[in-house]
């Protein structure tokens, strides 16, 4: 009878463990960027105004601005201080680099 018992304790331990082990590689990793932030350059021949996710900001021809680098997040258009459409969305890849307006339009 002990024999049995610890049979079907043990059987019983074992799919849990495998139940565990399924949970763990369904697990997804996603990779956050803090404190960075990316240069967006206006090299288009126009003044244009966009959003930056934080504030407004007009772009001069030439000029360019400081954007935070929050991956995932996205950059509109903007008119009279209203967001309009998306320009582009936020990579990991942009921290630290100096990104061409005309670059990232579609």
């Amino acid at each position: 009878m002990k024999i049995t018992i610890t049979l079907l304790s043990l059987v019983a331990m074992c799919s849990f463990a495998e139940i565990q082990l399924d949970a763990l590689q369904t697990v997804e990793h996603t990779e956050a960027i803090y404190g960075s932030s990316f240069s967006l350059i206006n090299d288009t021949k126009n003044k244009v105004s966009i959003y930056t996710g934080s504030g407004y900001v007009t772009l001069n021809k030439g000029s360019k601005t400081s954007i935070s680098c929050k991956v995932g997040k996205t950059v509109h258009w903007a008119s009279k201080g209203k967001k309009g459409d998306v320009i582009f969305k936020i990579k990991s890849d942009m921290c630290g680099e100096t990104i061409k307006l005309s670059k990232v339009m579609d």
